[in-house]
């Protein structure tokens, strides 16, 4: 019984961190490659504690609980692109974003843990 408890709670964090249909993802290596891209919006979306530690001078920060209020500061018609920390919180922004019509929408994948910039 046990087993199936590890199993589920494996499988739902395993479909947490699956993009969202319509998402692109992207590596902390080929975000090197489009920063300074005037074309592409760039979202951090942890806490403003977070971003105040460690960020790239790029990426403006709107708190994943503040997204929803702030989306009208962002152009539907720009490619939007999300960091957090892990890529957890960006996934879930990656999806509120898609659903309120933004239709080109990256992830990065691993997050600010990853980035060696």
């Amino acid at each position: 019984m046990e087993w199936i408890i590890i199993l589920a709670i494996i499988a739902f964090f395993a479909w947490r961190m699956m993009p969202s249909k319509g998402v692109k993802s992207i590596s902390t290596d080929e975000l090197k490659t489009v920063l300074k891209d005037k074309s592409k919006q760039f979202i951090d979306v942890r806490t403003p504690a977070e971003y105040k530690g460690r960020h790239i001078n790029e990426f403006t920060n709107i708190p994943l609980n503040l997204l929803k209020s702030k989306l009208e500061k962002l152009d539907k018609n720009k490619e939007v692109v999300v960091i957090c920390q892990s890529g957890m919180r960006s996934s879930q922004a990656a999806n509120i974003l898609k659903k309120s019509g933004f239709t080109n929408v990256t992830n990065v994948r691993g997050g600010m843990s990853a980035w060696r910039g």
